[in-house]
């Protein structure tokens, strides 16, 4: 995103209108009908404090949670669900993000439909009490709650590849109940014969072989029995005299015994495998690494090692050691540098043999591990992924989405195959699938309306299982493609209220409530107690450990608010950040934005047109929103205004910083580059939704916030406006501003536009499919067009 600064929306509705107390007494309806359903659902938060923290604008949708546990299954084929271990893996994914990237990506444009119309907030409550207290009692009520949550299974999902070919039996560890136990009597008769001998190596791996095979409930009671406790002393002293296969067979035991990562037997056991390591065989070494990851244990100096052995003997891989070495790869979450080009030629070398499921974990590895793959090589992979996606697990498929949306990847074919197939597995995908598929296809600007119909429909009875990170990547993604589904109302209401339920996981991971207001924004929908929550002094200090960048998402977010929310009485962000974040994105427009050819050459041009350099000026009208605007002003006899007087020598200087408009940059600019830009960039460049629909140029601001000769806060040096006088704001758009093949506008530009106009501009399209032909064109031709542009009857009429 070299051009354009991305912007998002907020819950706890405000819908820029007059609120009428027809909408109240639904909301008041709304809020004590949310207090009977909680008592039916297993994600809300305590129904007590949150019917006055959460909205109170819309009025929440009867629905009963439909959980189906086949999460990632095709439909025929049901995954292991369990709990998740660590919900702090939520940032796991990410590019993305929006903040993504989750907010790194770019989105396409939004529909011309007209936009329902805004809703107001209400003044602003106390609600800080509400909040605080909303927080204490989600956490408590996720700790119980917690076992009931729909999460894939974060090691057993990514291994059903294994299940595909036999050689995997030898280099993975089988996680699976034994199938013959032992009678629960023989593990006590094992712990007290180890009081009474000595025992040689071969007897204690004996030992250990056997408990392992006991009935599930008497081995959870293993660990902590001091008798298991002198066994595994035992085994540690004794740890150099085992031969590697009876180490390996204790370490297997260790998995389904549950033993904890940090005991000491896996301390001996781990130094004792790096010490052997280079005598070991590849086969030895990767199942030794798969029962690591069983265990939930970071060994991050055994896979140093391994990854060295194997980049030795690469000529020596199988396909099955491959697939598993790039899963091992992935659960380790780094990525061997040396290793890259090795693994970019053995894909395509085998590319044709992988099974469908091979191709997702090989996805998921380089996507875990943050792991670079050409283009060439992912296009090569989405080609066969494209033919053949009926027989694929959705598993497996959204580990390619993944890889795609984390290469930038523009493939048409596979993402029109997908829009065919994925729409009827959404019912039986969990909530991080969906999540993931929805952000493919904001992440690439991909508009596909049958998609996001699927997802919408079947969001709200699945909405309590969604972490803080879900929610906020479900509006985002919604926002970004200025999206809003037939049940709308039910879809919105559902997410807010699960901002609420999981506000508390916002102190850890301020960038998700950031991500989730500004996809909001983009929709015109202004959630007052959470914006109220993320623009306190607290919140704002949080933002800034994070380790993404966030103060451009706080910038838009607060301007935003002041522009279409006059009502509002909650926090503000205070004048110096404003002024401070005002200063930093001025800077990168002057480095990034201001001198690209195409905006350039429309300033030079237009200069010549209108009289001069005051007669035209290329800035930031609104700076929170990230892109220029060409100001012009005229009176409403059609003749232009002079005004801008600051620094007449300011157009000379930027026309002589520009770059020389060359037939190969004309053609790049009308071909487009997909692929020119890395993901963060692209992210932050247009990753914002919500387009204005059906707004009538220079009407005034609805609910009465601004009228359109109003000098705002809000507007940045405008100027005192003269009588009669009107401003127009010229926007040269490229193709980042759109979705991917489409004249349909990402949120941020429809939230850009729409604020314009709320502040009195008359917006002026300059869309890239008309204007970069014209680059190749004479200058007479140009101009005409310009002309055209500025001084349409039409508008002077409208204005």
């Amino acid at each position: 995103m070299a051009t354009v600064l991305m912007c998002r929306r907020f819950p706890r509705l405000s819908r820029v209108t007059a609120f009428s107390t027809t909408a109240k007494r639904e909301a008041e309806r709304g809020s004590s009908k949310s207090k009977e359903e909680k008592r039916d659902k297993p994600g809300a938060a305590n129904s007590g404090t949150e019917s006055g923290a959460t909205i109170q604008l819309l009025k929440p949708q009867d629905y009963r949670v439909l959980y189906n546990p086949a999460a990632y299954a095709k439909g025929r084929a049901g995954s292991q669900q369990r709990v998740d271990r660590d919900s702090s893996r939520a940032l796991g994914d990410t590019l993305t993000g929006p903040g993504t990237t989750q907010a790194l990506q770019t989105f396409p444009p939004a529909s011309s439909q007209a936009l329902p119309p805004v809703r107001n907030a209400l003044p602003k409550p106390k609600s800080n009490t509400l909040l605080e207290q909303t927080i204490l009692a989600a956490l408590y009520k996720e700790e119980a709650e917690k076992e009931k949550w729909e999460v894939h299974d974060s090691k057993e999902d990514p291994r059903t590849f294994q299940k595909g070919r036999p050689e995997y039996r030898s280099l993975s560890c089988d996680s699976a109940e034994p199938a013959q136990t032992l009678p629960a009597e023989e593990g006590d008769s094992i712990l007290q014969s180890v009081a009474g001998c000595e025992g040689s190596p071969g007897i204690l791996t004996d030992y250990f072989r056997k408990l392992s095979r006991l009935p599930a409930e008497r081995r959870a009671a293993l660990v902590p029995d001091p008798r298991f406790g002198a066994l595994c002393h035992r085994a540690v002293t004794a740890i150099r005299l085992f031969s590697t296969p009876d180490l390996i067979h204790i370490l297997k035991a260790c998995v389904p015994l549950a033993v904890p990562a940090s005991h000491p037997l896996l301390d001996a056991c781990e130094a004792e495998f790096c010490r052997r390591a280079w005598d070991m065989g590849l086969e030895q070494l990767l199942l030794v690494a798969d029962c690591w990851r069983c265990l939930e244990r970071s060994v991050p100096s055994y896979l140093s090692i391994l990854f060295s052995y194997a980049n030795l003997h690469w000529k020596d891989l199988t396909l099955p050691q491959f697939v598993q070495l790039l899963y091992i790869i992935g659960e380790g979450r780094r990525s061997p540098a040396d290793l890259a080009q090795k693994v970019e030629s053995t894909i395509l070398k085998h590319l044709d043999a992988f099974t469908l499921e091979e191709l997702g974990a090989i996805c998921l590895g380089l996507f875990k591990s943050l792991s670079g793959i050409s283009d060439h090589v992912m296009r090569r992979i989405a080609d066969r992924v494209s033919l053949q996606m009926e027989d694929m697990s959705t598993y497996a498929l959204v580990n390619v989405l993944k890889m795609l949306r984390y290469t930038r990847m523009d493939h048409v074919p596979l993402m029109r195959e997908l829009g065919k197939v994925i729409p009827a597995r959404i019912p039986i995908t969990n909530i991080q699938g969906i999540m993931h598929i929805t952000l493919t296809y904001s992440s690439l600007h991909f508009f596909d309306e049958d998609v996001l119909a699927a997802v919408a429909t079947s969001l709200p009875s699945k909405v309590s299982y969604c972490r803080s990170k879900d929610a906020a990547k479900f509006l985002w993604s919604f926002g970004c493609l200025d999206y809003e589904p037939p049940n709308e109302q039910e879809f919105y209401s559902s997410l807010i209220k699960q901002l609420h339920a999981k506000l508390h996981e916002f102190r850890k991971f301020p960038e998700h409530l950031l991500t989730a207001l500004l996809g909001l924004a983009f929709v015109k929908r202004f959630p007052e107690e959470l914006i109220d929550f993320a623009l306190r002094e607290e919140f704002i200090q949080k933002t800034r450990g994070s380790k993404y960048e966030l103060n451009k998402d706080l910038f838009t977010l607060g301007k935003s608010v002041e522009i279409e929310c006059p009502t509002y009485q909650g926090s503000r962000l205070p004048p110096q950040l404003c002024q401070e974040f005002t200063e930093m994105v001025s800077s990168f427009a002057e480095r990034e934005i201001y001198v690209r050819p195409e905006i350039v050459e429309a300033t030079s041009l237009l200069e010549s047109m209108l009289g001069g350099p005051e007669y035209v000026k290329n800035h930031m009208i609104l700076p929170h929103t990230r892109s220029s605007d060409l100001e012009v002003r005229l009176a409403t006899d059609g003749h232009p205004i002079p005004f801008n007087f600051k620094d007449p020598v300011a157009a000379k200087k930027l026309k002589d910083m520009g770059v020389g408009l060359t037939d190969d940059l004309i053609s790049q600019l009308i071909k487009g580059r997909a692929h020119s830009q890395s993901p963060v960039e692209v992210g932050n460049e247009a990753g914002i939704p919500g387009q204005e629909r059906g707004a009538t140029a220079g009407m005034p601001c609805l609910g009465g916030a601004l009228t359109a000769g109003a000098k705002t806060q809000a507007e940045p040096e405008a100027g005192l406006w003269q009588p009669r006088e009107v401003r127009l704001a010229l926007q040269v758009s490229n193709r980042n501003h759109f979705c991917y093949g489409s004249k349909r506008l990402l949120g941020l530009h429809c939230l850009k536009r729409r604020q314009l106009r709320l502040l009195g501009y008359v917006v002026v399209e300059i869309p890239f499919w008309e204007w970069f032909p014209l680059l190749k064109r004479t200058r007479s031709e140009k101009l005409s067009y310009l002309h055209y542009k500025v001084f349409c009857p039409a508008l002077l009429t409208r204005a």
